[in-house]
């Protein structure tokens, strides 16, 4: 090589510009559809080549080789096993909505067991892929050279058919997929005839028209929010679930039958996927699973165990199986050769676009062959007038090509054209021509020139033209919806079906490490007992949350700043007795130096009118319960504080409950919340009570019907004090006595509301040690005492929190059956500020 034939180029820039070329083709020349006919190049080439080989769907079926050969010959110069996937896909019911092609022989199944050979298998077209190259002769779409210039292959089909929402598509370019789920053809012809009579109809009109994607699997869609994401912005995630039933053996055993699959689900791979799962024991309740499917339909039996729950092994296998599964949907297509994510109106008005331009192109096809006509009919007629004349200038003319049209034309004032088709006209045709059969054809023409000049000056004639098509289209191809679509209430599948609702205790440390265990975890002992290590906690560290509620209830955790969290009591971890649990910082987006002052067990399917929130310094607030229905991760804002204030309690209301305040010296006030006016979720409180020196409040609770005040003092002191004996009055003064403090009692550590639904008392100490006694053993004293001694307090410890439990019962369907759960399971704990333990807590053990 010559020194000056060589060009030096930097390397980066020539990977890149080589890499970008490259990736331009994948995306337009392969990967993705094109919005007007959704096709792929590889699917608009067969389609093509078929058409030109005369395999339409009236003609005889033809070898796939012989096919795929003309594919790769002429338009499509890849691997031949690239052009017969394609070919067999648009053949698999299961794949495509309304498969394009017809195929005789093996062409898959839906267990994914690949075709026969394509020598094996014929084709042909379908009736309804006629429709995508319907007119393409009459110059409807742009044609460009081959790749080796030796044809031409259309850019896009005519696409009578709107094929991308019906068949959707799915591929993966180079930075970027495409996966649109199918339609129903009925919905999508309603829904683009409403667009072309109402454009300015919104995304949400359009949806209530197409309400969402048919696949060609059947299945039923849980929820419409993916649906609406989709239509909306393109992008969407729809949840799919098989459809079944449940039948009983002719062993007595029940068994689910599933008959429709989630889109694209191998159901050769899930037989053996839930036979895994059975075997490693990771599915209860399933003693066989096998494929009974045939010609008449599928058909996979699922046989239980004869102590098996139908809901929960249903629940299980959508949790771990694909007989649930996600549709993930990128609505990503091609629109002037450039990739872009479309909403659903976006789709329509791309197609609707497209028939525009086709309808158009085609009447000015038609308009000039009809013009064409016209002429040559108008030197037709000359000729017939002049029959006699005609015919003897042609005679005398010496060749008929030259002289014959140059003499016609002179003599009767012919065109070229009307020369050429009176000569090349046999004599005896032209003498026997008829002069009203040609004026009744010129009579037509000029009626659909008329017409097509209309055609081509109204857009809105158009329009409906494109209106008559989708008509027609539904009346030859439409079809009932196969996938069923249902409310997210109706069906929508949760963690929580999989989990028993039951009762746990909920404890949660100063540091922040968070629990759950089952109730039964401690047993009941006598009065002043010393209890058992709930907890192992670490150095400096202190139980301050003691809560009773079931798996299902929602918690509200309020921190010291005024800002609250949720969590199901089911996402705590459930560890061992001892075990300190996992911090809540992992949970929820709460601050490092941020502490929860009060837990709110929101129990399933109750309802409150209020949240009621107090503070350290004595204000109190009332607030619509709905501000709180919807708790986002990040958190939200429950009450505005002061700087040296903190929110020390939470509490649910109804309209007319009352509240009791308790300080940790001793004092308690009583009034109704209808005296509070209700204030917005992030405003400040109003004065609950008025403190002396040194006084902060400890406990917010409510007053219920023939109750008693329990208080628990520091020092494991306690009573119960009927709830009579405290007088209500206005909010913010002083209060009643409610406790005698003394140094031997110690402050106020906590207090609650108990009834007679109350069985148990649990107290936890800052040590982390539980004591679990019946409530019925707590003596009842009058306001000024300081009660009897309920939990021997090792020195250095201290009482934090105490909570109740009631043996609620739970139905087989884990719904509370006794109805006083909504008052009596609160089981809410109010944080004390008390030293935590500076040493390592030893275990005791439940025989002390």
């Amino acid at each position: 090589m010559e020194p000056g034939n060589v060009k030096p180029v930097n390397i980066v820039k020539e990977m890149t510009d080589a890499y970008l070329n490259y990736s331009m083709s994948v995306i337009v020349s392969r990967a993705l559809p094109d919005v007007r006919d959704g096709l792929k190049p590889v699917h608009r080439r067969v389609l093509y080549a078929m058409e030109q080989m005369g395999l339409q769907s009236t003609k005889q079926f033809r070898k796939c080789a012989g096919t795929v050969g003309e594919v790769l010959k002429s338009y499509h110069p890849h691997g031949d096993a690239a052009v017969y996937a394609a070919l067999v896909r648009m053949a698999q019911p299961w794949s495509m909505r309304y498969p394009l092609i017809l195929g005789q022989g093996n062409f898959g199944s839906q267990d994914d067991d690949p075709p026969a050979a394509m020598r094996y298998t014929e084709a042909k077209m379908a009736l309804i892929a006629d429709e995508l190259l319907r007119d393409i002769e009459k110059d409807t779409v742009d044609l460009e050279p081959n790749y080796d210039n030796q044809t031409l292959e259309p850019t896009v089909l005519p696409a009578r058919l709107p094929n991308l929402l019906l068949n959707g598509s799915t591929g993966i370019a180079v930075g970027m997929a495409t996966n649109i789920p199918p339609h129903n053809l009925n919905e999508v012809c309603n829904g683009i005839a409403h667009l072309i009579d109402n454009p300015d109809a919104t995304t949400e009109d359009l949806s209530r028209i197409i309400r969402g994607p048919d696949f060609p699997t059947g299945g039923i869609i849980q929820g419409r929010e993916g649906i609406r994401n989709t239509y909306a912005n393109g992008r969407g995630r729809i949840v799919v679930r098989a459809r079944t039933l449940v039948e009983e053996s002719d062993r007595g055993r029940l068994t689910i039958i599933v008959t429709e699959l989630p889109y694209q689900v191998n159901k050769a791979e899930l037989v053996k996927k839930i036979a895994e799962l059975a075997r490693d024991k990771k599915l209860d309740g399933i003693s066989d699973v096998r494929d009974e499917s045939d010609r008449e339909g599928m058909r996979m039996v699922i046989e239980l165990k004869r102590d098996a729950n139908v809901d929960s092994v249903l629940n299980s296998l959508y949790k771990y199986t694909s007989l649930q599964n996600t549709f993930n949907t990128n609505m990503l297509a091609l629109v002037d050769q450039q990739p872009f994510t479309l909403t659903l109106k976006k789709f329509l008005q791309n197609y609707i676009s497209h028939r525009e331009v086709v309808i158009t192109r085609r009447t000015r096809y038609d308009l000039a062959k009809a013009e064409a006509r016209k002429h040559i009919l108008e030197g037709l007629k000359i000729a017939l007038d002049n029959l006699d004349a005609v015919i003897t200038t042609i005679r005398q003319s010496r060749s008929a090509y030259d002289d014959g049209l140059v003499n016609l034309r002179a003599q009767f004032g012919f065109s070229e054209e009307q020369a050429k088709a009176i000569i090349e006209m046999r004599l005896a045709r032209l003498a026997s021509m008829e002069r009203q059969k040609i004026e009744e054809e010129l009579t037509e023409l000029l009626k659909n020139i008329e017409y097509f000049n209309m055609l081509l000056s109204d857009i809105n004639e158009i329009r409906g033209l494109i209106k008559q098509d989708l008509k027609e289209l539904k009346e030859k191809y439409g079809d009932e919806r196969r996938t069923e679509i249902v409310e997210a209430e109706a069906g929508d599948f949760r963690d929580e079906d999989l989990i028993p609702n039951e009762e746990v205790i909920v404890t949660l440390t100063e540091k922040g490490y968070i629990k759950r265990l089952p109730i039964n975890t401690y047993r009941a002992q006598r009065r002043g007992g010393r209890g058992v290590t709930g907890m192992a906690t670490r150095e400096d560290d202190a139980v301050r949350h003691l809560l009773v509620a079931h798996t299902h209830d929602s918690l509200l955790f309020f921190t010291d700043r005024g800002r609250v969290f949720q969590l199901k009591a089911y996402e705590l971890p459930d560890v061992s007795r001892t075990a300190k649990g996992d911090h809540l910082i992992n949970m929820i987006a709460i601050e490092q130096r941020e502490r929860i002052t009060a837990i709110v067990n929101v129990p399933k399917g109750v309802n409150r009118d209020h949240m009621i929130v107090a503070t350290k310094k004595g204000e109190i607030k009332k607030t619509a319960m709905s501000e709180f229905e919807v708790v986002r991760r990040q958190g939200l804002i429950a009450m505005d504080l002061e700087e040296d204030d903190e929110l020390i309690g939470a509490k649910l209301a109804h309209t007319g409950d009352e509240v009791l305040i308790i300080t940790t010296q001793g004092q308690a006030i009583r009034f109704c919340i209808d005296d509070l006016r209700l204030a917005s979720r992030t405003s400040g409180g109003v004065r609950g009570i008025r403190l002396s020196e040194q006084d902060t409040v400890v406990s917010l609770n409510l007053v219920k019907p023939e109750s008693d005040l329990l208080i628990v003092t520091e020092y494991g002191f306690g009573k119960r004090t009927p709830i009579d004996e405290y007088p209500q009055h206005n909010r913010g003064g002083n209060g009643v006595l409610t406790s005698k403090v003394t140094d031997k009692t110690g402050r106020v550590a906590t207090a609650r509301i108990v009834t007679e639904l109350d069985n148990d008392l649990m107290i936890i100490s800052a040590s982390g040690v539980v004591i679990r006694t019946d409530i019925n053993t707590v003596k009842r004293s009058g306001r000024a005492t300081q009660g009897v001694t309920l939990m021997h307090i090792a020195d250095g410890d201290t009482v934090v929190a105490v909570a109740t439990t009631n043996g609620k019962k739970l139905n087989e369907n884990g719904d509370e059956i006794d109805s006083s759960i909504d008052d009596s399971s609160e089981g809410i704990v109010e944080a004390v500020e008390v030293e935590g333990s500076d040493e390592t807590i030893a275990v005791i053990d439940e025989t002390d």
